[in-house]
Order: structure tokens, then C-alpha cells, then sequence
């Protein structure tokens, strides 16, 4: 009886975490787009599988192996190497900023403003820093330059996956986003209302908040009301 009960609970969180899963038509097929925990995030598209910052308290069990990791930047909430160790195949890509690469084997770095191919996807690096939130006075969260955000291109449509960053130009200069996953929880990146107001500035067809912890979706939502761009609500921090 007992193992039956902790198989249906571990059924009951896989079909959870899938029941949020979002499907995207694009014009080399569909794109689906699960979200884990925080700001760790699975794509799946062509028999292929990629994950946008797979870090702790990430749950592996029954996940497919990784043909593509992205990684943003450095902090422990995105990059974590047990989570990348675990989902690594020997053919697996990983791309990351040059901070990252140097603790990573086999990294391929990526710095802002830079564009990769790879099995049909575009890969843009945005930058993504802060503008005034830092630990002490002079010193940021995320310093301009070391960074990425990323922009994942395929089919014809536009993901947009901020990371920690404030509503910084090169974000509301963004063109053609299909989908946009924004970030916003202080004190490392923004307010909701920063948050809406640059959403509004760049006008995704759809936006999804992410790495919102203790964040006010609702007020996000507010602020975006009237504005064209449908909101979507995932859970990203399953209990």
C-alpha cells in the first residue's frame, strides 16, 4: 500500500508540473514549453529537448536528457552543475556567458549581442543587468555586460527568456516576441509595475511572469491591462 500511495504522489506531481505545459504552433512544427521551478524551464520541439537554466530545487526524476542547455548567468538559482551533470548526454550543447564557461567543460560562450545556430533554433544574447538595485551603494545585482538573457528563434516565432535584469533598454528595444518570460521579484530585479512598463515598451503577443517569488502577479497583470498582450499565469513554484 505504501508503495502504491508514493507512486500516485509522484503521479500526481509529474502530470501537475506537465498540466502547465504550453504549446506554441510555429512553422517547423509545434514548441512545447514546461515550466520546473523559479526560472529553470524545458522546451521541447522536434524530438529534441532544451532547458533554459536547469538549477535546484529542479526535480530530475523522469525528465529527458538535455540536447541543448542555456544558461544565463552565474547565481545558484540558475546555474547549478549537479542539475547540468544529471541532464547532460556526451553530445549535449551547452551555452553560457564567459564567467560560467570558465567552471563549465564544454561550454560554448555566448556574450551579449551575439547569435548561434544550432537544429533549427536561433539563439540571441540579450543583455540583462540591473540599473540601480545592487547589494551596497555602487555595486549591482547583475553588472552590465557579464550577463544573458535570451531570445530562442524557431519557426518563424520569438521566445524571449529575460533572466534577472531590470527593464533595461536593450529589452524594451526587442522586436517580433512571440512569447515573453519576465522576470520580477526584488531586491535582484524589478516591481511588477517595472516589469509591465517594459512589457509594454517591446508588446509581446503573449507574456508568462517567471522567477516571481513573493512578487505580486496580479498587480503585473493589472498593469498590462488594455494593453494588448495576453498574460499568462503558470506555476512556477509547485507546492
Amino acid at each position: 500500500m505504501k508503495e502504491k500511495l508514493v507512486l500516485a504522489l509522484t503521479l500526481t506531481a509529474a502530470t501537475m508540473t506537465m498540466s502547465q505545459t504550453q504549446s506554441f504552433a510555429t512553422n517547423s512544427g509545434e514548441v512545447k514549453i514546461t515550466p520546473l521551478v523559479h526560472a529553470s524551464t524545458m522546451i521541447e520541439a522536434a524530438g529534441r529537448t532544451i532547458y533554459v537554466d536547469p538549477a535546484k530545487p529542479i526535480k530530475l526524476d523522469g525528465l529527458p536528457k538535455a540536447d541543448l542547455i542555456v544558461i544565463t548567468h552565474l547565481h545558484g538559482d540558475h546555474f547549478d552543475p549537479a542539475a547540468i551533470a544529471a541532464l547532460r548526454k556526451p553530445e549535449t550543447v551547452i551555452i553560457t556567458p564567459a564567467n560560467v564557461a570558465s567552471l563549465l567543460a564544454g561550454a560554448t560562450t555566448m556574450a551579449n549581442g551575439e547569435t548561434k545556430l544550432w537544429q533549427g533554433w536561433t539563439i540571441e544574447a540579450v543583455p540583462a543587468y540591473n540599473l540601480v538595485r545592487g547589494p551596497v551603494p555602487g555595486q549591482l545585482f547583475h553588472p552590465k555586460g557579464r550577463d544573458n538573457g535570451y531570445v530562442l528563434g524557431y519557426g518563424g516565432k520569438r521566445f524571449y527568456f529575460s533572466s534577472d535584469t531590470e527593464g533595461v533598454p536593450e529589452m524594451r528595444a526587442l522586436k517580433n516576441i512571440d512569447v515573453a518570460f519576465i522576470c520580477f521579484n526584488l531586491p535582484y530585479t524589478m516591481t511588477p509595475e517595472e516589469a509591465a512598463d517594459a512589457v509594454r515598451a517591446f508588446h509581446p503577443k503573449v507574456v508568462i511572469p517567471y522567477h516571481y517569488r513573493g512578487s505580486d502577479r496580479e498587480l503585473f497583470r493589472t498593469k498590462l491591462a488594455g494593453s494588448g498582450v495576453e498574460v499568462r499565469m503558470l506555476e512556477w513554484y509547485p507546492k
